[in-house]
């Protein structure tokens, strides 16, 4: 074969493997990453920088970061949101597009309570409206990543993983842009008022959107419906082949990133760059590098398999930490400073991408909701609690080093990942078998 004939074999694949996106669920699946992704701040970053701004002491707005709790726990609810039908809604719209459709107009009414509350006369309303909103959303999240699984085929969750970030991601940057420059001009209710209109992007997508063709469930006794919705799940999970080791890898494949990613901006800021800097570089190239990671984790994923893909990503979000080490070294270098966080960020997205697909890979049809809810779980328990100490960590080892570890944290997940690759890629459940024949 001629070199010529080769380069034209490769790319030919390579847009074959990009054809994944072509599709009306790609389509669906992207505006529902931006419904899932709009509420998001609302209880973080939004609300603090809201407080911050009519001088709310530093003490409350700490102990609002609770209200974001119904993230940590909506595995506990995902049985219901997986098996219980609503009345009249899932004759008309079907279990996904009910569940959707209900949370997403709980979640504009919740906003819209946050926006018109008062922190400062009222801390507590503010506080329940906040929670109101994160339940909501998390609702939301728990049907939009089980509709996310159950419309794609296996060699498409990549890609279905892919347009989702790349939905969520451009919903975040749009919701912070706006928390952060529309309130020199408009009162904060009408700013997030203003933001929960995007709610009717969820709505219009749900309406838009066709059900998935997994199996109806027929009313049975109590302890049967305890049964199916709530022990089945986990039981169809722990048949794969070395579910624990799957467990343990959920918890720990991003830990370095996670560890690294919680220090970041005191990291920035202790080099002396300014916040005007940092939002210049995080909220520009380092959001395009997060898109086109998304993307290109997609099209990876769809050419070379989840495995290779997570194996590949997982050390290039690993080795991307020691620019963090060069930054550290050189101190001020805005140049440097951009190259660690576009590298940063293109490789986290890819590993994201890989990390989301895998996931969403070994979940069941009809219980899809509870099981990625768990997954996701520890993914977040990875991401905040045992990141927790990485401030610590930091002030104990000094920059250089910290983030020498943040890199040798990962090896854990990627000996955890070939110690997966090896046993098998996915044992499918024998109720699934049944499911699809």
């Amino acid at each position: 074969m001629s070199l010529a004939t080769g380069a034209r074999s490769t790319w030919g694949r390579w847009v074959h493997a990009a054809e994944v996106y072509r599709s009306r669920k790609q389509l669906i699946i992207l505006l529902m990453g931006f419904s899932s992704g709009a509420p998001f701040l609302l209880t973080g970053s939004v609300l603090s920088t809201w407080m911050g701004t009519i001088d709310v002491d530093l003490t409350t707005i700490g102990l609002f970061a609770l209200v974001g709790t119904p993230y940590a726990f909506k595995f506990l609810w995902a049985p219901l949101v997986d098996r219980l039908p609503l009345p009249l809604f899932d004759d008309w719209l079907g279990r996904r597009r009910s569940w959707m459709l209900l949370s997403q107009f709980l979640l504009l009414a919740a906003v819209v309570w946050l926006a018109w509350s008062d922190p400062i006369t009222a801390p507590w309303t503010t506080a329940a409206a906040a929670v109101a909103v994160a339940f909501c959303s998390s609702t939301q999240d728990i049907v939009i990543d089980a509709y996310r699984i159950e419309i794609l085929h296996d060699e498409e969750q990549g890609a279905g993983s892919a347009t989702t970030q790349l939905g969520y991601r451009v919903a975040t940057w749009t919701v912070d842009a706006i928390a952060l420059l529309l309130p020199a001009f408009l009162p904060w209710g009408w700013v997030l008022s203003l933001i929960a209109l995007f709610g009717f992007v969820g709505v219009a997508t749900t309406l838009y959107a066709h059900e998935p063709q997994a199996p109806r469930q027929v009313a049975t006794p109590s302890g049967s419906w305890l049964n199916t919705a709530v022990v089945r799940p986990f039981a169809e999970f722990v048949a794969h082949r070395g579910w624990l080791l799957i467990l343990l890898f959920a918890l720990f494949y991003k830990y370095g990133d996670a560890l690294g990613g919680t220090m970041a901006r005191p990291f920035y800021i202790q080099m002396g760059f300014q916040l005007p800097e940092i939002f210049a570089v995080t909220k520009s190239l380092g959001a395009a590098a997060t898109l086109l990671g998304g993307i290109v984790g997609g099209v990876v994923v769809a050419r070379y398999g989840l495995f290779k893909a997570l194996f590949v990503a997982g050390i290039l979000q690993a080795v991307t930490n020691l620019l963090f080490t060069w930054q550290a070294q050189v101190g001020h270098d805005l140049v440097v400073l951009t190259i660690a966080i576009t590298a940063d960020y293109f490789t986290g997205a890819l590993g994201g991408v890989a990390f989301i697909g895998y996931l969403s890979s070994l979940c069941t049809a009809g219980m899809a909701g509870t099981q990625y809810a768990l997954l996701t779980s520890l993914m977040a328990a990875g991401r905040t609690w045992m990141s927790a100490g990485g401030g610590w960590l930091a002030a104990h080892t000094g920059w250089s080093l910290f983030w020498v570890l943040t890199t040798l944290f990962a090896i854990p997940g990627l000996l955890l990942l070939m110690w997966i690759w090896h046993i098998s890629e996915k044992e499918t459940p024998p109720s699934a078998k049944k499911e699809g024949q």
